[in-house]
């Protein structure tokens, strides 16, 4: 038999051992434990992980995880967890902690170092107790008031401080209650402590890259609404567009990602893909910082800051007060005052024909003739006489711009109309016959290209903004909003294989908030039905993606959105079943297959 002092030798070798094993298991349990909380994005999670591998380390019957407010003056509850009264609160617990703040500071303002957590939170030092109930270091009559209700005793309790990277306390962690492999509850021991330390520092620093990455998130959400706002607020009657235009491409593409078959029966966004698509849809017309408000705004022909209209009918006013005074000279010389007065009702008559025609013309349409062009000509070159210099009040702009071709001295005579050199005004041509000849809608050629270069400038300031890899496509999901399905769009020509799902999703977005939008002063809100079958147009013309405007459809996209921003009166009944016709035909001829 082995001597009693070999068997001595065995177990002190055997605990030995086990107590290396442990301290391997407890190193093992540590690392792993870092790596899944600096892995983990959802706070909830975060927490309760953070919780739990704590109590798992020090053997606690429970915990209360801490944060310290906004403020810094309090520490909220986030999570408390205890076995042995089957309690969760916070964390991923349908229940949430209802505990009142703990204040850092009395109420006559000093420190509060009366409660173990706010104490180790202000000093930033660990403090381990092994029986509450004899210690009067700190005020616990809330901890046996709790205990009475409950039938519990908290007895030993562990309260670290978590430090960020600033050694800031971003909160505390506290266990209560450590267990010896019997289930008896007994103090912490040194080696716990200096574990659930090391446990707590990983914590802290995960918790504070959490803060760190919501923050920059915020900042970024902000930046990108408070862009989007800019744009919107530069102009009365696109103030929205920004808005909508992402409520519209969200809810497609949640009609895409509740597809059961199809072509995106299979399609699907994460979160990082959801978020790049919100930050792409409100920054889609960042571009339009710079597009000048007088094109922007322009609801009239002659509209640049002003509506020149004004200008013109005072012309107008001249040539009919002239007519009265022509009346009454005749009159005064002894001509024939019937004839006299026929000849000026008749010039009265001619010139207001001829404003209403002219002012008809400035509102702009869907098309004008060639003869209405011819007309507003002729009546442009009709004279009137001015008798003011039209030198005097310039700005020195203007005077610069009107010294290469000065204006005759007064009295003048000048076309009632006219294209002067100095309308043409860096690129853009603001000469009243060719504003009021323009052949479609308000906007000259030159300004419809502006307006168009938007999405340009878009792009490039897109290009130049060091997005992260998960925001990678923003870019381009922003950017190719006006490319269509045939390679006819712009600015790049793209076709649809060129593009991904979610900016062709834009692209019907962008088209679709156009079309109903209520605050555009060139054009009247179009209906449901009829917004739905200009998009169906665009279908026909491969233009837009026919599978994705059959979702539109079938997703109630048209109907979702029109509850949210249409006027009542702009929801009419649409047949759905007839578009969905359209957009399988559509797709059929993409295909190369007869419809």
């Amino acid at each position: 038999m082995p001597s009693s002092e070999s068997r001595t030798v065995a177990r002190d070798a055997a605990a030995v051992l086990s107590r290396e094993q442990e301290r391997e298991e407890h190193l093992s349990r540590l690392i792993q434990a870092g790596l899944a909380m600096a892995a983990e994005r959802d706070h909830d999670v975060l927490v309760e992980r953070i919780l739990l591998e704590a109590k798992a380390l020090g053997r606690a019957d429970g915990g209360t995880l801490y944060l310290r407010d906004e403020a810094g003056t309090a520490l909220r509850f986030a999570i408390l967890r205890n076995d042995s009264l089957n309690l969760a609160m916070g964390g991923s617990a349908a229940d949430p902690v209802t505990f009142p703040l703990l204040r850092m500071e009395t109420p006559d303002g000093r420190p509060n170092y009366h409660n173990v957590c706010t104490a180790a939170a202000l000093s930033g030092h660990t403090i381990n107790i092994p029986d509450a109930y004899e210690s009067e270091a700190f005020d616990f009559s809330g901890t046996r008031r709790f205990d009475a209700g409950t039938g519990y005793r908290s007895q030993s309790f562990l309260t670290i401080p978590l430090r960020n990277h600033t050694d800031e306390v971003i909160g505390v962690l506290q266990l209560i209650n450590a267990m010896d492999e019997h289930g008896t509850v007994v103090p912490f021991s040194r080696e716990i402590e200096s574990l659930v330390e090391a446990l707590a520092a990983q914590a802290a620093i995960a918790l504070d890259n959490q803060t760190l990455m919501r923050a920059q998130r915020d900042l970024l959400d902000a930046l990108i609404k408070i862009m989007a706002g800019a744009i919107d607020a530069k102009s009365p009657y696109t103030s929205g567009h920004c808005e909508r235009v992402p409520a519209i491409a969200k809810l497609m593409a949640e009609a895409a990602c509740s597809a059961t078959d199809g072509p995106y029966a299979e399609f699907g966004l994460d979160e990082a893909e959801w978020y790049e698509l919100h930050v792409a849809a409100y920054l889609h017309d960042c571009g339009k910082v710079t597009t000048p408000e007088y094109v922007m705004d322009k609801a009239t022909k002659l509209e640049i800051i002003h509506n020149r209209i004004h200008e013109v009918r005072v012309r107008f006013e001249v040539l009919r007060r002239d007519a009265e005074i022509a009346y009454w000279r005749t009159v005064a010389e002894g001509a024939d005052e019937a004839e006299a007065r026929a000849t000026r009702d008749a010039e009265i008559a001619r010139l207001d024909d001829d404003f209403t025609f002219v002012a008809t013309c400035n509102i702009g349409g869907e098309f004008m003739s060639p003869e209405h062009m011819a007309r507003v000509r002729c009546i442009g070159d009709r004279p009137w006489v001015r008798h003011f210099d039209r030198t005097a009040g310039l700005s020195w702009q203007e005077r610069h711009r009107q010294a290469e071709c000065p204006p005759p001295p007064p009295p003048a005579v000048e076309p009632l109309l006219s294209n002067r050199p100095d309308h043409r005004v860096d690129g853009y041509d603001f000469g009243e016959i060719y504003n009021l000849c323009i052949s479609r809608g308000t906007i000259a050629e030159e300004e419809r290209q502006k307006i168009n270069d938007h999405i340009v400038v878009t792009q490039r300031m897109l290009d130049q903004m060091p997005f992260p890899r998960h925001l990678a496509r923003v870019p381009e999901i922003a950017g190719n909003h006006h490319e269509k399905m045939d390679g006819t769009g712009y600015p790049r020509g793209l076709r649809g294989e060129d593009m991904s799902p979610l900016a062709r999703m834009m692209a019907i977005a962008d088209v679709f908030e156009a079309l109903t939008a209520s605050d555009r002063p060139y054009k009247k809100p179009k209906t449901l039905n009829e917004s739905v079958r200009i998009l169906s147009l665009m279908v026909q013309d491969d233009h837009i993606d026919p599978d994705l405007f059959e979702l539109f459809l079938s997703g109630g996209v048209h109907t979702a959105y029109a509850e949210m921003f249409l006027q009542p009166e702009q929801v009419d009944g649409v047949d759905v079943d007839a578009y969905l016709r359209i957009a399988r035909e559509a797709r059929a001829r993409r295909r190369g297959h007869a419809p």
